[in-house]
């Protein structure tokens, strides 16, 4: 914008939203193929991104904003914020692939950086267990690849956390503004 021939920068009002994301949402600003848009559920006058991904097939917290500093801070891996995850896997998992995934697997040309993993839930009945990952990179696909890595193919993936910020009391598909404490919270990075 031009003032009297200045160049004038007008300063947008900052927006942090968490929103629980159902299962069949992509989450990028345009899609090729016109499936539906995270930012279809988000409904404000100001433009905002998605802080990082999940795919399609995952559920649950993703962060959206119009702040390329919260972004950068919340994606690059130096800043190590952590994702935790709720995992159904087929099978029963056993102790020592727990310590493997605390270790770190190697998944493609990498070996993952270790993860926090605790059991929930293991159902013979059904053949499959439930487990908690906590990590912070954020490779594509990671928590599946990091699952199969170990003989196990995930059945269900939800994101319940980001930065210790979950999604539990917000229904699928609705969302809220983060708290200016939880925004401080991620950007010094103290959760």
């Amino acid at each position: 914008m031009e003032y009297e021939g200045k160049i004038v920068k007008v300063q947008q009002e900052k927006v942090y939203i968490l929103l629980n994301k159902p299962i069949g949402y992509v989450t990028t600003a345009k899609d090729q193929f016109n499936r539906d848009s995270v930012l279809d559920l988000v409904k404000i006058k100001q433009r905002i991104v998605p802080v990082g991904r999940l795919d399609m097939y995952t559920s649950g917290a993703l962060l959206l904003t119009n702040d390329g500093n919260f972004v950068y801070q919340v994606t690059h891996p130096k800043h190590e914020v952590e994702k935790t995850y709720t995992v159904t896997i087929k099978g029963i998992i056993h102790p020592e692939e727990v310590d493997r995934l605390r270790k770190g697997v190697e998944i493609e040309d990498y070996i993952t950086k270790p993860a926090k993993v605790k059991i929930l839930k293991t159902d013979t009945e059904k053949n499959q267990s439930r487990v908690e990952i906590t990590i912070h990179e954020g490779k594509n696909r990671q928590v599946r690849k990091m699952c199969e890595a170990i003989g196990h193919k995930v059945i269900a993936l939800h994101r319940s956390k980001i930065a210790g910020i979950g999604v539990k009391d917000l229904p699928l598909g609705k969302w809220r503004y983060l708290t200016s404490s939880e925004v401080m919270k991620i950007l010094s990075n103290k959760y």
